[in-house]
């Protein structure tokens, strides 16, 4: 699984992002420098989400592997537990036969 870490620096820049879209200034806001500064901040938020959809689809592959695995668990079980039933019927099926015949 991918490693996903939020700094610190992170973390602080996500809640002038969101006052930002929202239509407040940040204040970091100049000619070239804000939006050199706003394409950072989206290219690292961006990072973020790749990092989060891989680990997502990392997470998609392990919970179908694990489907594939208890449903052949259950049919495991089930076919197990056939054979006891059977077992079960043909032991009582054969005591009932040595118990209805007269002893000799």
């Amino acid at each position: 699984m991918g490693n996903i870490f939020c700094s610190d620096r992170a973390l602080n820049r996500l809640p002038r992002e969101e006052a930002h879209v929202l239509g407040g200034g940040t204040g970091d806001e100049g000619d070239e420098g804000g939006d050199t500064f706003e394409e950072e901040e989206y290219a690292a938020i961006n990072s973020m989400l790749d990092q989060i959809n891989s680990c997502l689809d990392h997470l998609e592959e392990k919970n179908d592997h694990l489907h594939i695995c208890l449903k052949e668990l259950l049919e495991s079980n089930r076919q197990t537990r056939l054979e006891f039933q059977q077992q079960s019927k043909q032991l009582n099926t054969g005591a009932d036969v040595q118990g209805s015949q007269p002893p000799a």
